[in-house]
């Protein structure tokens, strides 16, 4: 989010210094790991395919400026019972917002995926237009757009502290203090620490993922094996065909989801009874991906109560933008969420549907 919009900000014209505490593209917070699903009928909530719609379009003229592929169509089953949230939710966006989709009975799966073991109960929706973005790339890209642009980004510096007047802002960092018009807030996990609102809106939790070499590779390339949901007795699963040389890639949503109290201490080996868990699932739903463990990681996700965004004006300081809390499901929106963020900061407002993730929703009702 934060290298998205110091682009779309430099973009425009301005003066921009973007601040990244590692170095651009790092492994310990929320979006390494060779792949995430982008996919347009959401079932989270249907007011997310407008943005998402919008996100499309900004990845690949991001992809082109850049000449670099990020974004990969592979089309996208969601699977699960009839009138459980996952196929619900996806048919209900489907048809608010006309998008393409099949719906696919347990047989008719099989036939066309071979790779499934689906339980009789289950029915897909087979979205044709979903696919998986590179993000390692994708950060790399928005960060040389955004320089390309004009930005300025650091690395390796800390921000410790900010305060806000009606004049600016002042920054306090490990490498000194720094004044500004405005200031964007894209911490990430460590939201809690740095946006001076209520802590236990933003809980950063632990997450983690595992590559499996597949035993019958045939049936996972991504011409013959779609990005996927799973939803299995109210838990969903996600995972992907090999991408770039890894193998067959698995997660379970907010798996383990502990509380991680300090970000930067996160263990990011993650443990063997973590891995089985998600070894189970594959074994049951995709036997010919259970082969040998490749690799397994841990990263970060920031949850709110809600498990929606949080993308707004800071309540105590209007020239300061808050952007964070994307609960496990937010990669895919980087370009149109640093499209709305440049808009906040420069304008105050955005013409981009985003009422349903404004700050006050989480907030206490003033007395």
């Amino acid at each position: 989010m934060g290298s998205a919009t110091a682009f779309h900000l430099a973009r425009r014209g301005v003066s921009v210094l973007g601040l990244e505490q590692y170095a651009i593209g790092h492994d310990r917070g929320s979006l390494h790991g060779l792949s995430r699903i982008i996919r347009l009928a959401y079932h989270e909530h249907p007011d997310y395919v407008p943005l998402l719609r919008r996100a499309y379009t900004l990845w690949r003229e991001l992809e082109a400026a850049e000449d670099v592929a990020l974004f990969e169509t592979t089309g996208s089953l969601e699977v699960g019972t009839p009138d459980g949230s996952l196929i619900a939710g996806t048919l209900a966006a489907s048809d608010e917002h006309g998008l393409a989709h099949e719906l696919l009975g347990p047989g008719d799966l099989v036939d066309r995926f071979p790779a499934y073991r689906p339980r009789e109960d289950w029915v897909a929706v087979f979205q044709p237009d979903a696919g998986f973005l590179r993000p390692e790339a994708s950060v790399a890209a928005h960060a040389a757009a955004a320089r390309g642009a004009g930005a300025e980004l650091r690395e390796g510096i800390t921000v410790l502290n900010w305060s806000a007047t009606g004049e600016g802002v002042v920054v306090e960092t490990t490498a000194g203090t720094y004044s500004a018009d405005r200031l964007v807030l894209a911490p990430g996990a460590w939201a809690s620490q740095l946006f001076g609102l209520p802590p236990t809106l933003f809980q950063a939790t632990r997450q983690v993922v595992a590559w499996f070499q597949p035993t019958a590779p045939e049936l996972y390339s991504r011409e013959r094996f779609p990005v996927f949901i799973v939803q299995e007795d109210g838990i969903n699963h996600y995972g992907f065909p090999p991408v770039d040389g890894a193998g067959f890639k698995i997660g379970r949503m907010h798996h383990p989801g502990q509380p991680v109290s300090n970000p930067a201490e996160l263990d990011r080996v993650a443990g063997e009874a973590e891995v089985g868990v998600l070894r189970s699932f594959v074994e049951r739903v995709f036997p010919g991906a259970a082969g040998p463990l490749l690799d397994a990681q841990a990263c970060l996700f920031t949850n709110t109560p809600d498990s929606r965004f949080v993308i707004d004006l800071h309540p105590d300081a209007s020239n300061v933008v808050v952007v964070s809390a994307c609960s496990g499901h937010g990669f895919k929106f980087a370009p149109v969420i640093g499209e709305i963020a440049a808009d906040l900061a420069l304008d105050g407002h955005t013409d981009h549907p985003i009422d349903f993730l404004a700050l006050d929703r989480l907030l206490p009702e003033a007395a």
